[in-house]
C-alpha cells in the first residue's frame, strides 16, 4: 500500500484529537474517508470542510462496527476512539471512573477488531490501533488507562497471529504517541493534572517531553507507517516530536 488516494479508510473517533490530526493527513493523501463519532455538530462540520463522509454512533456498540465495516469495506481502519479517564490518585477514584478506559477504549476495539476478522476484510487491508506511551510507562492518575491501552497493543499482536493463522492477509499495527499532546482534550487534562501533582506550570510539563508533537504531525506519521515500505511488517511503532517514528518491536 504504498499509496492512498482513492482508498476507502474508516476513522473511529476522527471528529476531534488525534483522531481529526489522522484524517486530516489522510485527505491531504486523496483518501476516501469515513469518520465515526458521537457529536452530530463535530461531524456536520467535519464533512463541510474536509468531504468526508460520516456516521454517527457509539463505537462501543458491536453492530455499528459490522454495519459500517460491512458497507464500506475499507482497505484502511484507524481504531482512534476512546474516552478521556477522570483523573486522580488510586484511592480517590471510583470503580467506574477507574475503569471507563476498558469500558470505551478497549471495549470498541474489540468490536471492531472482531468484526474486521469475522467479515474478514479484504486481503491487504491494515488496521491502525492508537495505543499510548502510557502502556509502556504506566499513567498512575488516569485509573485504568495504562493497562487499557497495553491491552490495545497486544489485541494487536493477537489479531495478527490470527489472521495469520486463518490466512486472511490483514495487517494490525498500533501505534504509541510516547509524549502528552496538549492540543487535545485527553492531553491537556493529563498535562494539566500531572502538572498540578507535580507543582509545576503546564508548559513547564509539557516542555520536558522536547518538541511537540501536533495531531496533525501524529497524522502525517500514521501516513507513513501506511505507505513506506519500511513499515509494512512492524506491530508497534513509537511516535514522537524529536525522533519520528520509532519502531517498538524489538
Amino acid at each position: 500500500m504504498d499509496i492512498l488516494d482513492g482508498q476507502k479508510v474508516v476513522v473511529t473517533g476522527g471528529s476531534r484529537g488525534l483522531g481529526l490530526g489522522i484524517v486530516e493527513a489522510l485527505v491531504a493523501r486523496k483518501a476516501q474517508v469515513t469518520v465515526v463519532a458521537r457529536d452530530p455538530e463535530r461531524l456536520d462540520e467535519l464533512a463541510k470542510r474536509l468531504g468526508v463522509n460520516v456516521v454517527r454512533g457509539d463505537v462501543t456498540d458491536a453492530t455499528l462496527a459490522h454495519g459500517v465495516l460491512s458497507n464500506i469495506r475499507p482497505s484502511v481502519l484507524v481504531l482512534n476512539a476512546g474516552a478521556t479517564p477522570p483523573m486522580g490518585p488510586l484511592h480517590e477514584l471510583s470503580w467506574e471512573d477507574f475503569s471507563r478506559a476498558w469500558d470505551v477504549d478497549v471495549k470498541a476495539g474489540f468490536h471492531w477488531v472482531q468484526e474486521t476478522l469475522r467479515l474478514p476484510l479484504a486481503r491487504g487491508s491494515r488496521v491502525i490501533i492508537a495505543s499510548s506511551g502510557a502502556a509502556l510507562n504506566g499513567s498512575p492518575l488516569s485509573g485504568s488507562y495504562a493497562g487499557a491501552k497495553r491491552m490495545l497493543w497486544l489485541m494487536a499482536v493477537y489479531a495478527n497471529d490470527l489472521a495469520k493463522r486463518l490466512d486472511l492477509g490483514i495487517r494490525f499495527q498500533a501505534i504509541v504517541p510516547q509524549q502528552i499532546i496538549g492540543d487535545t482534550e485527553l492531553g491537556r487534562t493529563a498535562a494539566e493534572a500531572y502538572a498540578a501533582s507535580r507543582g509545576v506550570s503546564l508548559e513547564t510539563f509539557l516542555a520536558g517531553f522536547g518538541a511537540p508533537m501536533p495531531p496533525r504531525k501524529v497524522g502525517d506519521n500514521v501516513v507513513s507507517i501506511l505507505t513506506d515500505p519500511a513499515y509494512a511488517t512492524g506491530v508497534a511503532f513509537g511516535m514522537k516530536g524529536d525522533l519520528g517514528i520509532v519502531p517498538l518491536d524489538a
